[in-house]
């Protein structure tokens, strides 16, 4: 009794998808576990250190993929962004952390901040353009005062001429009311300081 030629090829593929089925002599049970938290975030740290902006970056991109529900991985890419200054980015991120931790300081200290340094931007290219007037100079001012009452300050943004300067009303403003610019230059800023 003899193979049919017919026959030949299937036996032969039929040895090779089993020789194919497992990888030599041991058989994995078990997927090749991932880095732990900590470890990414010591990785990602000793990247930082040495200069390799990026390669943390990666890591903790992969930290945050293998460990969808904390937060810390984005919080450290949201800081890194926030100190290379692109500011979209570090809001991003740090919304990223805050949709698992809507009460961490450090996710809406970063929003806050970089969404008034991308505001400060604008508003500087506005002024440059001479742009800034009607209801958006109003609404800048109101913002301004908004600010000045939250952080307790007379001054938003310091000057080398302060002392020059008049400190703002300690009294409540009236709403609608017109607030003077007090800058004999041309700034159209003069009334958010």
């Amino acid at each position: 009794m003899g193979i049919s030629t017919s026959t030949l090829p299937c036996i032969a593929s039929l040895l090779m998808l089993t020789a194919c089925a497992t990888d030599g002599v041991s058989v994995r049970t078990e997927k090749p576990q991932a880095a732990t938290l900590e470890n990414a975030l010591a990785d990602a740290d000793t990247a930082l250190a040495s200069g390799q902006t990026d390669k943390a970056q990666g890591i903790l991109k992969s930290a945050a993929a293998n460990y969808p529900a904390d937060k810390t991985p984005w919080l450290q890419i949201a800081q890194i962004k926030f100190d290379r200054a692109s500011y979209g980015e570090a809001i991003l991120n740090a919304q990223e952390a805050l949709q698992r931790d809507p009460a961490d300081k450090l996710g809406n200290s970063i929003i806050a901040v970089s969404g008034l340094r991308l505001s400060t931007k604008a508003l500087s290219d506005l002024s440059k353009q001479n742009n800034l007037s009607g209801s958006l100079r109003s609404e800048a001012q109101d913002l301004a005062k908004l600010l000045r009452t939250s952080l307790g300050e007379d001054v938003l943004v310091p000057t080398s001429n302060v002392a020059a300067r008049k400190p703002a009303s300690t009294g409540p403003a009236r709403k609608g009311a017109a607030v003077k610019n007090n800058n004999p230059t041309n700034d159209p800023f003069g009334g958010l300081k």
